[in-house]
Parts: structure tokens; sequence; C-alpha cells
């Protein structure tokens, strides 16, 4: 039963708490009760946990929450290149350490950009754990590569010095906000301290080429894309997109296209740009709650 937005409580004790996983410190945001079904929320470029900050209380009331940190980002650690290698499969072996070091077994996953390629992974390689999948905007088709990724496309066909400085200009603070403001009716709704953390840890030494690094990685991503695909077909995980349908670097049709591969999926759009929870995150959470409820009584 959907409930009202009105309805859902928006008070609730967030814990900060960090986990040692190898060479990595991971920080992570942690509330609700630890008896509840968890809800394993994994955030994307170029933010960190501090993107759930308001989807977090609207949860917790009935959801344990639980939000890390990726290495390069947010408040955990990150490794000097050359001791830590920045790809997608590393970011997936951290993330499964961390759930093992603070002992989770059971969890659904929420995925958003970033965190979409990493749980997916992460579902991939434990079927068994996961319990539902929420994608918010977190691609997994091709047809929901915009042409924004071209200059990102260019640097995997040709990893040259001068395609990799062609997308420096994603890491500056004009093209933080963009990523936030594009496409929402309303720029004064999206709070700007967001984009100015991420941009100032962005900005931290060496961080940049820890991006860069990540961005050419992505092309990993797109190559296991039938892999995905199977697992979807196969395993049929109770299924749900919550869409910016103004995203800039993920279309629409990416979204519809979970349905393919997994016909029970559901697939809702909200009127907004790639960062949806910055100006939709009760009406999301209204979505979430119903859907779990559903797939996880």
């Amino acid at each position: 039963m959907n409930m009202n937005i009105a309805a859902i409580p928006n008070s609730v004790e967030i814990s900060l708490r960090t986990a040692k996983v190898g060479p990595v410190t991971v920080f992570y945001r942690e509330a609700g009760d630890a008896a509840n079904p968890t809800l394993l929320l994994l955030h994307g470029f170029p933010t960190s946990s501090h993107m759930f900050r308001d989807l977090i209380p609207l949860l917790a009331d009935r959801y344990h929450i639980i939000a890390p940190d990726m290495p390069g980002f947010g408040f955990t650690t990150a490794p000097e290149r050359g001791r830590f290698d920045y790809t997608f499969d590393n970011l997936t072996k951290v993330i499964q350490d961390f759930t093992d070091v603070i002992r989770l077994e059971h969890y659904a996953i929420y995925v958003f950009d970033y965190g979409a390629p990493v749980g997916y992974r992460l579902a991939m390689a434990r079927p068994e754990r996961v319990s539902a999948i929420i994608s918010q905007n977190g691609n997994a088709y091709e047809e929901g590569l915009s042409e924004g990724w071209t200059p990102i496309q260019n640097y995997w066909r040709e990893p040259s010095q001068e395609n990799r400085d062609a997308i420096r200009s994603l890491l500056t603070l004009e093209g933080t906000k963009w990523q936030y403001v594009h496409g929402v009716a309303d720029e004064m709704k999206v709070a700007p301290e967001a984009y100015w953390l991420d941009y100032a840890l962005l900005s931290r030494p060496g961080n940049d080429e820890i991006q860069l690094d990540l961005f050419g990685n992505y092309a990993t991503n797109v190559a296991l894309y039938p892999k995905f695909h199977a697992y979807f077909a196969a395993q049929q995980p109770p299924f749900l997109a919550v869409w910016g349908k103004n995203d800039p670097f993920f279309l629409p049709p990416g979204a519809e296209a979970f349905k393919r591969d997994n016909p029970k999926a559901e697939v809702h759009f909200f009127d907004t740009g790639h960062f949806a929870l910055e100006t939709h995150a009760r009406e999301i959470a209204s979505t979430i709650r119903a859907f779990l409820g559903r797939v996880t009584a």
C-alpha cells in the first residue's frame, strides 16, 4: 500500500561510522534498526553518501540503512594511485568486503550512477544476498547512454593525454554544478552545499587523476552489459527503476530497457535531472516504500 508522502517520517538519528577494509578505511552512514531489512545505498560520481541525506530519514523507520563512501569519494580514505588501482572491479571488491566486515548477509541495494555497475557486480557475485534492486539513474543498457558520453567514449577508444585532458571539465565547479541543476525546473531547489562539497572533495591533491582513471575504466562496465542482462534474466530480482527523466547522461530508454530482461521490473519517471533526490526525495521514498513493502514482506 502506497503511503501518503506527507505521512513519511522525516526525523531520525544517522550515525557516522568507519570500517577497516584492507588498505581502505570506509566511511559510512547508518540509520534504523539493524533487526529490520537492510537497504545498502551506493552513490555515484562525483558525490558520496551525502547524496542520501534527505532519503535516509524517509526510510529508516522501516529499514536498516547503510550508505558507504566508495574509495576516491567522500570521506573514505583514498589510497594513492600505484598502491590501489582505481577500477570498478576494485571498487566492487571494497564494497563486497565492506559488507562482510560489517556482517551484512542479506540486503536490498539502491544504486545510482557509478553505484550501479558496482551494485550489479555485487548482485551477480552473490545473488543469494541481494533481495531487491532499486536503480536511480543507474544505467545498464547502451540505449541509455546519451551523447554526453561522447568525450569519455573518445578517451576509451584512444586513451591519449589529449583525450584525457578533454574530460577534465567534468571535475570543475561549473561541471559539477551543471550535473546537479541540468533538467531541474527550479535550480533553487538544489542545495548548493551538495555540489560545493563534491567539488571540494574532487579538488583534493591527486583526486583528479583518480577520477580520470575511473572515467577510462567505465568502459569495462559497458563491456559487462550483456552479463548484467543475463543476470537480470536468469535471477529476475525484484527491480525498481526511479529515474530523473531529464538526465543528460542516462536517458529514459535505458530505464525502460530493464523490462526487456526482467518483465516484472517497475519503472517510474520524475520530472527532474540526474540527481533526482535533490528535488524529489519524498516522492522517490514513497515509491521505494511501496515497492519494498511488496517484495520484501
